[in-house]
């Protein structure tokens, strides 16, 4: 199995610059959840509820890596801090806390970030309260429209900032939904297609975690010259991150993650480790959607499977690092994105 090149950083590169506009965010969504929880609790409980949803989620964490990857393409793109670029990372932070709530739904999941899961905490309320209908309904209808509450806020924030940016949000989130989409559907046809599972990758992760928020950044400064660069970069980190959440869910330790590893396997998801096992052994038994209680095989196919995703990985950060080197940055931004790009990509959760 391929192991990463040492040595690596234990945390993404924050110089004071980005560190301060990363608090200008957390403080700025922190003020702007609680006002608008506040304006709703105003009226009566429950239509605060999806509110109280989107505001425990954003508290209980994250990497906040595409907050980050926004903040740090405006910053090497020359521009200054300000108040436009935090409304636009906290608009990303929001749209991708949508995400995580729709998707917890589409999964099932009981967990995430160590906590319970929207879904799961109201379905639980309702059981305790002795509501009529179905406890699992009721839960999942409260954590879509948490989800669409979240997507509401986060088109409210970056609302105005300019055309251009506009245009740019608008493809990100079609390519968001259309990764989605394309997800579902071959997990449900149970389709173990490495073109296609890197295919999803690009659209559900890559354009959405990296590429769009840099391209973003890079556009608030004024610099669309940054976009190809940026494009290029992006593209081959993001697809490599979804890599390894690949990895981390099929043998990530779950306390570190956060939540419970496996779940892919189980669903039949359509990743590229998957695809690879499938191709090495069609009829093992933990990578095939006939087995979604089984945990991960990790035999020989799942070894294989994992060694190679492991070399794409590395293969993919290393065109990353070129698409730096060939683009019109600064030295010292150049090595700020290389140290990033290896700790997003090297980590266990």
């Amino acid at each position: 199995m391929a192991a990463p090149p040492a040595p690596l950083p234990s945390e993404l590169d924050d110089g004071s610059d980005l560190r301060s506009l990363l608090e200008r965010v957390e403080e700025g969504l922190t003020a702007f959840l609680a006002r608008e929880r506040g304006r709703q609790e105003a009226v009566t409980p429950h239509e605060a509820d999806p509110a109280r949803a989107v505001a425990e989620l954003v508290r209980s964490g994250g990497k906040r890596i595409r907050p980050r990857f926004l903040l740090s393409g405006y910053l090497a793109a020359g521009g200054t801090p300000g108040e436009r670029p935090v409304r636009a990372a906290m608009a990303l932070e929001l749209l991708h806390t949508a995400a995580l709530l729709h998707d917890d739904v589409m999964d099932d999941a009981a967990l995430r970030r160590s906590v319970r899961t929207a879904h799961t905490w109201h379905a639980d309320l309702h059981r305790a309260r002795g509501w009529r209908g179905e406890p699992r309904r009721y839960g999942e209808s409260m954590a879509v429209l948490a989800g669409d509450l979240a997507w509401a806020y986060a088109d409210h924030l970056i609302a105005d900032l300019s055309p251009e940016v506009s245009r740019e949000w608008f493809e990100l989130k079609t390519e968001l939904i259309a990764g989605q989409a394309m997800d579902v559907a071959a997990s449900a046809a149970a389709l173990a297609d490495a073109e296609l599972a890197r295919r999803i990758a690009v659209l559900k992760s890559g354009r959405y975690t990296v590429h769009r928020p840099l391209v973003l950044g890079a556009l608030l400064a004024g610099r669309a010259d940054l976009a190809s660069g940026f494009a290029g970069y992006g593209d081959a980190l993001g697809e490599a991150f979804q890599l390894r959440d690949d990895l981390i869910d099929a043998f990530g330790d779950p306390e570190a993650a956060g939540k419970p590893t496996g779940a892919d396997a189980r669903a039949g998801r359509t990743t590229l480790l998957t695809a690879l096992a499938v191709r090495r052994e069609p009829r093992s038994p933990g990578w095939v959607s006939a087995a979604r209680t089984a945990p991960p095989d990790r035999g020989r196919a799942g070894a294989t499977a994992h060694a190679a995703v492991e070399a794409r990985i590395a293969a993919l950060l290393a065109r990353a690092r070129q698409c730096l080197a060939d683009a019109p940055l600064s030295p010292e931004w150049r090595r700020r994105l290389a140290v990033t790009a290896a700790a997003a990509v090297y980590r266990d959760r």
